[in-house]
């Protein structure tokens, strides 16, 4: 892993590569090289290929309460702009391509191409009113589960029934292993308001707090 320094913000990525610049974005469950792996290994022969660990994640320091939805974007924007990736393609999942569409927003200038896979504008802005209630009534009664329980049950739905099940298994001890368990939501305290998005948040409060994706108050 690589370290940079964005506006005061440690930085953690995996770079592989030579070509145009590809920059992938993770979503809320692991990290950037572990989310990427097989596009870092298999892609490194036709771009420069970029994984980051957002704010929050992986190796990457707790950003302030304050950030927002905006504050990763401008930092993802900073973060090119310090690697000096010209016209990078943006490629997110999930959270990632939510960012993916925050940075196209602020800063459209900056990518080449977006990539998404299963983004979304936030479930507020994706969905009707009594639809994103639904996501936010699976997040309460998750938030309610230890850890352990938590990755058996939502991982599993993450996953085509065709996927083997020893695949499905190495992936939870990937995402699990990825989170720093001293910062981490149920060190000392309750999960915060929604376990969907505070499962592998690294950060010191949760997702959707931070971002405002998911329709909460």
């Amino acid at each position: 892993m690589e370290m940079i320094e964005v506006d005061g913000l440690r930085i953690a990525y995996q770079r592989a590569g030579a070509g145009p610049p590809l920059v992938l974005l993770h979503g809320y469950v692991g990290d950037g090289p572990t989310t990427w792996r097989r596009q870092l290994e298999r892609l490194c022969d036709q771009f420069t290929v970029v994984a980051w660990d957002a704010p929050g994640a992986g190796g990457s320091a707790d950003p302030p309460e304050s950030f927002g939805m905006a504050g990763y974007a401008d930092c993802l924007a900073g973060f090119v702009d310090r690697l000096r990736l010209e016209r990078p393609h943006v490629a997110g999942l999930s959270f990632g391509g939510a960012l993916a569409l925050e940075l196209y927003r602020r800063h459209s200038a900056i990518p080449m191409t977006l990539i998404l896979a299963s983004a979304y504008a936030g479930w507020g802005g994706s969905l009707p009113a009594d639809v994103a209630q639904q996501p936010l009534q699976q997040a309460l009664v998750l938030a309610k589960l230890s850890p352990d329980e938590f990755v058996g049950r939502l991982l599993p739905t993450m996953f085509s029934q065709a996927t083997p099940p020893e695949a499905v298994m190495r992936s939870a001890r990937v995402c699990w292993g990825s989170t720093r368990p001293a910062s981490g939501p149920w060190r000392g305290r309750p999960p915060r308001t929604c376990a969907t998005c505070c499962l592998t948040s690294t950060s010191r409060r949760c997702w959707c707090t931070a971002t405002r994706t998911c329709g909460h108050p």
